[in-house]
């Protein structure tokens, strides 16, 4: 009796453990996405996942795997400027809304 209880408790403890480990944020911190000729875009992966909350409204355009961007592009599956699109409504929406966003501006975004 003392055994299967030490491991249902070994049990529950893995089970804690591995949910734990699976909420944490996935992906690297930062991903410089290419930006064409005005510049690639330092783009702060962990800050838009914690204000985010849902992953589906970057992935939705593109799979999560690193340097899909630039993959896409070059197969010409994704729509010129479609990502960059979708970043400025995001930060606009939020801007109106009279949240803190981030910039809409090329320059606030593109680094050459």
């Amino acid at each position: 009796m003392k055994r299967q209880t030490n491991i249902i408790i070994l049990m529950a403890g893995f089970l804690l453990f591995s949910t734990f480990l699976w909420a944490q944020n996935k992906g690297a911190k930062e991903i410089i996405v290419p930006g064409g000729t005005t510049g690639s875009v330092p783009f702060k992966h962990h800050l838009h996942q914690n204000a985010l909350k849902d992953c589906n409204l970057c992935h939705n355009l593109f799979p999560q795997t690193a340097g899909i961007v630039q993959k896409l592009k070059d197969e010409g599956k994704l729509e010129k400027k479609k990502v960059m699109n979708q970043c400025q409504k995001c930060h606009r929406e939020k801007v109106n809304a009279g949240l803190k966003a981030g910039p809409v501006s090329c320059r606030g975004c593109h680094v050459k």
